[in-house]
C-alpha cells in the first residue's frame, strides 16, 4: 500500500471537532482480513489492546468482530495508528476508514494530540500491517522507541501543560508557536498573551535579570524589610573560605545565578567542605554566593497577580531501606516509579546519582553501595528542588497573614507577576520574626507541579491562578465573524470588514484577494484559509476579526479557529464538486456546516436556501439562527419572525433589520454603490447577510447603515466582484464567476441593467465536472442575448484546448459560441453591442485581460479603466 496524499488537518474539520490527520491510502490488493490466513491472531498478538477498540459498533471489541467479518487492510491500518500513538504516550480514540472511488483506494483518518507522533505512527501502522499481511514476523521494538522519543520531544511541560489546560476551561484559545519549545500564544488579536514555560507577556525582562542575580534580589528584599541570610558574593575558593569562616557555623554554596538547584550544596562546615562545594557551584557560574546556612525545612510559596496562590513543604529526595538492597539499586527502583520522568516532563524527576548526592550521603555515613537497614532512611539530596527527585507537600492554608504579605511585597519589589520564592524556615505557621526563616531566593520562571500534584496535602490550581493573572475575567478573545458559503463570501467580508472598521476598531481581515490588518495589505493571494486565519488572529493590533472561509482550506487544513463569535453562510450550490471526496451539493453542505457549527453566538443563514436552513437544525444548542432573505414574504423567513427571531431582509427595496422587538429600515437597495442602481441582487443578499451579522455582534442601527452605505465594490477595492465599467456607454461587468448559480445572479442582473441587449463572455477552470459546465452554459443561454466561452490557458487543468468552451457553449444552446482566445472575443463582441447594453465578462484572472483588450480598439477606455484600478 502507498500514500497517495495525505493532509493534516489542525483545526475543527469535515471529519471531527479535533485535529485529525486525513491519508489517501491505495492499497496494493483488495483482499479482505478475514482472506488473509493468521493475519487476526498474529495482529492481536501483537497489538493486544486492539481488543478494547470499540469501532462503528460502539461496543467492547468492535474492531475484533469487523476482523473476524472481514475488513479492508486501510480500516486496520487506522486503528494501528491509534494504538500506536496511544503506546507512545498521546491518548487518542478517534478515527475513521472511507473508500474513496474505487476498491483500492481509501481515506484514513486519525485523531491525534502530537502532530509529529501520528504522521509517524500511520507510516509505521503501513509497515506493521503491510508485513503482517505477507506473513511476516513483526516486533513493535522497531518502532516504539522513536516514537516513544519523538513524544518526548515534543512533549509539553508539566507547568506549561498545567497552564494551558487552565486556559482551556476558560475558553481561552492557545496554539504552540513553534513545534518543540515550550513557547504557546494564548488569546487572539489585541487581547493575545504569550507564554514560556511559567513566564508570561507581562513578565519584565528587568525583573528576570535581577531574580537571576541572587546578589541583587537580596540586596532588594533587605531594602524591602525582607528577611534573607546573611552571605556574600566571591570569585575564588580562597574568597569563598575566609568569607565562610567570617559567618562561622554552617553555610550553603550556590552560583549566583543557578536554578533548579544546580551547583547547590548546603551545611558546609570546613573549609574541605566549602572547598568541594565551591567547586561545584563553579560548574554552573563564575560568581559564587556564601551565605549563611538557615535551618529548617525547605518550601516553595508561589505568587501570582499580586497573591499567594500556593505554598509547599519541599523535601529532599530520599529512599528507605530494606535490609538487602543498596542505596544506589534503592534509587534505581524508585526511579521506574511511573510518576516520575525526565526533566519536566512527569508529577516527579527522576532522582539522579552524582556528586552532591554522594556529598549528601557522606554527611550520613553512606555511599552509594551502603546496604540501608529496613526502615533506615537516606537524604540523597542537600535541596529539595523537585527538578532533582524531592518531593512535595502543600502547606498554603498553613501561611500565616504577615507571611503572605512578605512574600507578595518581596515579588513586587523584584517586579515580577509570577514567582516562586524559595523560603527556608523552622516553623512554616509562625510568622518569619526572631529567626525563624529567611528568603533564600526568588525564581522568575517557578515550576507549578509540586502544586498541582503534590505528594500529600491539597492539589491548587496553580496553572488557573496563573491565567487570572494573565487575564483576569476575560477570555483572551477579541470578536470574530467567519464567512463561508459557495458564492459572496469575499464581497461580503469586505462589508464587513469596512463596516466594522468604519466604527474606529482596528480590523483584520482574511480572503481570497489577501490579509489585511486595519486596511492595509498583508499578504496577496487567495489567503481563505488555515495560515490566513492564523495570520489575522495572531496580530496583535487587531480588535476585530473577519475571515472568508472557504471550502477549500477547510478540507485542506480545517478551521484556523477553534470557535467565531457568528457565522455566515450564504448559500451552498454546486461547484467544486468530485474534489477532496466531496461529490453531492449535500456533502458539499456538511463542509459548510464545519463554519457554521463553530460559532458560539449566533449563525447567519439564508433562509432561502434549503441546504442553508438544514445547517441550522445541526447548531450547538444556544447558538442563535439569525435569517436573511432578498425575499420578504418566504414561508421560512416569515415563521422565523413571527416566533420572534431576528433577521434581515429586502422589503418594497429597502433593507430591513428585525431584532426581535422592532423592524427598522437599515436604508434603500438603491443606496449602496454594491447593489449598482438596486440591480445587484446577490449583493443586495450579501449586504442583508453582512447586516445580520453586525447586529449579531452588536453593533448599532446607524453604524450598520452608514457601512453598507459607504462600502464600494470596485476593481480596486474588491477585484472581480461585480465591478462595473463604462465603455462608449456599455456597461462592462467584470466578475470572477465560475459556477452556475454565479451565472445565474449575474444575468439577472445584467438583465435588469440593460437597456438593450445583454452578452456574455464566458469560462471557468478546468477541474470542474462536464455537468458543470454544460449548467454553466444552460444559465447563461437563459439569460444573455449572446454567450461567448472563451479559455484561459492557466486554468486548462488537463483539459485538451477548447473542450471546456464546447461543452459551455454547447449547454448555453443556440445563443452560444466558442473564441478561444480572451482578447479576440472581448473586443468583438464589445464590437457588436450598443450604448446601453450590457457585457458580463466573467472568470478573468484580473481586469487587465480587459485593459490589454481595449488598448487595442479603444485606447482611451483602456487608460481610464487603468487609472481607476489604482487610483
Amino acid at each position: 500500500m502507498k500514500i497517495i496524499e495525505q493532509r493534516v488537518l489542525r483545526g475543527r474539520n469535515y471529519y471531527s471537532d479535533k485535529p485529525c490527520v486525513m491519508t489517501l491510502l491505495e492499497l496494493d490488493e483488495t483482499r479482505l482480513t478475514q482472506q488473509l490466513a493468521g493475519f487476526n491472531d498474529a495482529l492481536l498478538a501483537v497489538l493486544p489492546q486492539l481488543v478494547e477498540h470499540r469501532c462503528s459498533a460502539g461496543q467492547y471489541a468492535g474492531f475484533v468482530q469487523a476482523l473476524r467479518a472481514g475488513t479492508s487492510l486501510a480500516h486496520v491500518v487506522e486503528h494501528v495508528t491509534l494504538a500506536l500513538q496511544c503506546e507512545a504516550g498521546t491518548s487518542v480514540s478517534f478515527g475513521r476508514t472511507r473508500a474513496a472511488g474505487t476498491p483500492q483506494r481509501w481515506r484514513v483518518v486519525v485523531a491525534y494530540e502530537t502532530e509529529q507522533v501520528a504522521l509517524e505512527a500511520l507510516d509505521a501502522a503501513i509497515e506493521l500491517v503491510t508485513a503482517l499481511a505477507a506473513g511476516a514476523a513483526v516486533d513493535l521494538a522497531t518502532w516504539l522507541p522513536a516514537l516513544r522519543d519523538t513524544a518526548e520531544r515534543h512533549a509539553i511541560g508539566t507547568s506549561t501543560g498545567a497552564i494551558l489546560r487552565a486556559a482551556a476551561q476558560r475558553g481561552i484559545p492557545y496554539v504552540r508557536l513553534t513545534e518543540q519549545a515550550n513557547m504557546f500564544l494564548l488569546g487572539w488579536g489585541s487581547q493575545q498573551k504569550r507564554l514560556q514555560a511559567t513566564i508570561t507577556a507581562d513578565t519584565g525582562h528587568i525583573a528576570v535579570e535581577i531574580a537571576s542575580d541572587k546578589g541583587l534580589t537580596k540586596a532588594l528584599l533587605q531594602q524591602a524589610g525582607v528577611p534573607v541570610p546573611e552571605g556574600t558574593a566571591v570569585r575564588t575558593l580562597e574568597q569563598a573560605q575566609r568569607a565562610a569562616a567570617r559567618l562561622g557555623g554552617l553555610v550553603t554554596v550556590k552560583p549566583l545565578d543557578g536554578n533548579h538547584g544546580r551547583g547547590v550544596t548546603t551545611r558546609c562546615g570546613t573549609p574541605e567542605e566549602v572547598q568541594v562545594a565551591f567547586e561545584r557551584a563553579r560548574e554552573h557560574g563564575r560568581t559564587i554566593i556564601v551565605e549563611r546556612f538557615i535551618d529548617g525545612d525547605d518550601y516553595r510559596i508561589l505568587v501570582a497577580g499580586g497573591r499567594v496562590v500556593a505554598a509547599a513543604r519541599r523535601r529532599p529526595p530520599q529512599v528507605t531501606g530494606d535490609g538487602a538492597s543498596t542505596i544506589r539499586q534503592l534509587v534505581e527502583t524508585e526511579n521506574l516509579n511511573p510518576a516520575r520522568g525526565d526533566g519536566h516532563t512527569n508529577i516527579l524527576t527522576k532522582i539522579p546519582l552524582d556528586g552532591l548526592t554522594e556529598t549528601a550521603l557522606a554527611e550520613q555515613g553512606f555511599d552509594l553501595d551502603t546496604v540501608l537497614p529496613a526502615g533506615a532512611n537516606a537524604r540523597l539530596r542537600g535541596n529539595a528542588n523537585l527538578s532533582s527527585g524531592g518531593t512535595a507537600e502543600d502547606v498554603t492554608d498553613l501561611l500565616p497573614a504577615l507571611t503572605r504579605t512578605l512574600c507578595v511585597r518581596a515579588v513586587q519589589k523584584v517586579g515580577l507577576d509570577v514567582a516562586g520564592i524559595d523560603l527556608v524556615c523552622r516553623d512554616i505557621a509562625a510568622p518569619l520574626a526572631g529567626g525563624n526563616g529567611a528568603f533564600i531566593e526568588i525564581n522568575a520562571a517557578p515550576g507549578i507541579r509540586m502544586h498541582e500534584y503534590p505528594s500529600a496535602g491539597t492539589p491548587r490550581d496553580a496553572g488557573a491562578a496563573i491565567v487570572d493573572s494573565m487575564f483576569g475575567a476575560g477570555d483572551g478573545r477579541i470578536p470574530v465573524i467567519a464567512v463561508t458559503g459557495t458564492n459572496g463570501k469575499t464581497t461580503t467580508t469586505l462589508m464587513l470588514e469596512h463596516a466594522v472598521r468604519a466604527t474606529g476598531l482596528r480590523t483584520g481581515c482574511a480572503t481570497t484577494e489577501g490579509v489585511f490588518i486595519d486596511g492595509a495589505s498583508i499578504a496577496q493571494g487567495d489567503c481563505s484559509g488555515y495560515w490566513s486565519a492564523r495570520a489575522v488572529l495572531g496580530a496583535p493590533e487587531v480588535e476585530f476579526a473577519v475571515l472568508e472561509t472557504a471550502r477549500g482550506g477547510i478540507m485542506k487544513r480545517g478551521l484556523g479557529y477553534d470557535r467565531c463569535d457568528v457565522a455566515v453562510v450564504l448559500n451552498v450550490t454546486a461547484d467544486h464538486l468530485g474534489q477532496d471526496g466531496i461529490d453531492t451539493v449535500e456533502q458539499l453542505a456538511e463542509v459548510k456546516g464545519v463554519v457554521a457549527r463553530s460559532a458560539r453566538k449566533a449563525c447567519v443563514l439564508n433562509a432561502e436556501d434549503p441546504l442553508c436552513v438544514g445547517i441550522g437544525a445541526t447548531l450547538p444548542e444556544g447558538v442563535e439562527t439569525i435569517y436573511f432573505a432578498v425575499d420578504a414574504e418566504h414561508p421560512v423567513l416569515l415563521r422565523h419572525l413571527e416566533n420572534g427571531g431576528r433577521a434581515a431582509y429586502l422589503q418594497d427595496g429597502a433593507l430591513i433589520l428585525a431584532d426581535g422587538q422592532a423592524r427598522h429600515r437599515l436604508l434603500w437597495a438603491e443606496e449602496m454603490p454594491a447593489a449598482v442602481e438596486g440591480c445587484a441582487r446577490h449583493n443586495i443578499a450579501n449586504a442583508l447577510a453582512a447586516a445580520a451579522a453586525l447586529m449579531a455582534t452588536e453593533f448599532g442601527i446607524g453604524s450598520i447603515a452608514d457601512g453598507l452605505a459607504s462600502f464600494v465594490c470596485d476593481g480596486r477595492r474588491n477585484p472581480l466582484r461585480t465591478n462595473v465599467y463604462d465603455v462608449r456607454g456599455i456597461k462592462v461587468i467584470v466578475d470572477y464567476a465560475h459556477n452556475p448559480a454565479a451565472y445565474q445572479a449575474l444575468g439577472q442582473m445584467a438583465r435588469t441593467l440593460a437597456r438593450g441587449r445583454a452578452c456574455a463572455i464566458v469560462t471557468a477552470p478546468g477541474d470542474r465536472r462536464d455537468d458543470t459546465l454544460a449548467a454553466i452554459g444552460a444559465a447563461c443561454g437563459a439569460a444573455f442575448d449572446e454567450v461567448v466561452a472563451y479559455e484561459w490557458a492557466a486554468e486548462d487543468r488537463g483539459r485538451a484546448r477548447g473542450e471546456r468552451a464546447d461543452v459551455i457553449a454547447t449547454g448555453a444552446g443556440r445563443v452560444g459560441r466558442v473564441m478561444l482566445d480572451c482578447g479576440e472575443a472581448l473586443r468583438t463582441t464589445l464590437a457588436r453591442c450598443q450604448a446601453g447594453d450590457v457585457l458580463l465578462f466573467a472568470c478573468g484572472s484580473s481586469t487587465d485581460e480587459l485593459v490589454d483588450a481595449l488598448r487595442v480598439s479603444d485606447p482611451e477606455s483602456a487608460e481610464r479603466i487603468a487609472q481607476a484600478l489604482v487610483a
